[in-house]
């Protein structure tokens, strides 16, 4: 039974993949306007100072500006929380720089497509969740689950990468001196799409293994003219003792 224990322990690693592939979405899609200092992309302004370095935080569902006006106030201020927004607009009204119509509404209209952030994070906890407490059956449910969350994570990245990337290509070549960088959430929802495939691979083949494992003993038992480990002899049916109720175990194992 050395597959199985080996399949036993690298199953709970495929369910903790999961649940933190849950995790880093989460934060993806708790960034600014939610929590200010968790960005997809920052943009740091030209109007530095000693006391001031104002920057623009932009997130899933909107943007923060950080350190703002007057100059002897340190206040952030974010906008609305709202499905889809226009960053190359606000680049544009703040910081002057420049967009062709063409990248202005390619950048702008895919931030609709972030909505994805909160719906792969549900569907990375619902795999977790079956994968952790309901057999088999409820395991290889967990991992068409997690399967899905991975393509919804894939396309988020794509999209990410394409929205900030033109927002940040616009900014650094602008000649403002404004400086725009990837911010932590972009790299969070890199690091779930990583975390997903192992997780949702992992509890797929341990699922699949375990269960060969466990026909293959019986199989093997049967063959010997001996029954089941499960069956009425062992449990005391045979023997004339009571048998002892089987205790449910938890899990795929």
């Amino acid at each position: 039974m050395a597959l199985y224990s080996v399949a036993k322990k690298t199953h709970w690693l495929g369910v903790f993949l999961l649940f933190l592939s849950a995790i880093l979405l989460l934060v993806a899609t708790i960034s600014a306007p939610v929590i200010k200092d968790i960005s997809m992309l920052r943009v740091t302004l030209t109007n530095v100072t000693e006391i001031r370095n104002s920057s623009v935080s932009f997130g899933t569902f909107g943007y923060c500006v950080l350190d703002v006006p007057p100059i002897q106030t340190d206040q952030d201020w974010c906008g609305s929380r709202q499905i889809g927004y226009e960053p190359a607009n606000i680049m544009s009204i703040i910081d002057h720089t420049p967009f062709s119509e063409m990248s202005a509404g390619f950048s702008d209209g895919l931030t609709r497509v972030m909505i994805l952030h909160p719906i792969a994070c549900a569907l990375a906890f619902i795999a977790f969740c079956c994968s952790l407490g309901s057999g088999v059956i409820g395991s290889l449910i967990g991992a068409m689950v997690g399967l899905l969350a991975w393509i919804l994570t894939l396309v988020s990245v794509a999209v990410d990468f394409s929205i900030w990337g033109t927002i940040k290509k616009h900014v650094n070549n602008d000649g403002s001196g404004s400086v725009a960088k990837y911010g932590p959430g972009i790299w969070v929802v890199l690091a779930a799409l990583v975390t997903l495939f192992f997780g949702l691979i992992i509890v797929f083949f341990t699922c699949c293994a375990a269960s060969r494992e466990k026909k293959r003993a019986n199989n093997a038992v049967k063959n010997e003219g001996y029954p089941a480990a499960n069956d009425g002899y062992n449990n005391g049916y045979n023997s004339g003792v009571a048998a002892a109720p089987r205790k449910k175990k938890f899990g795929l194992f």
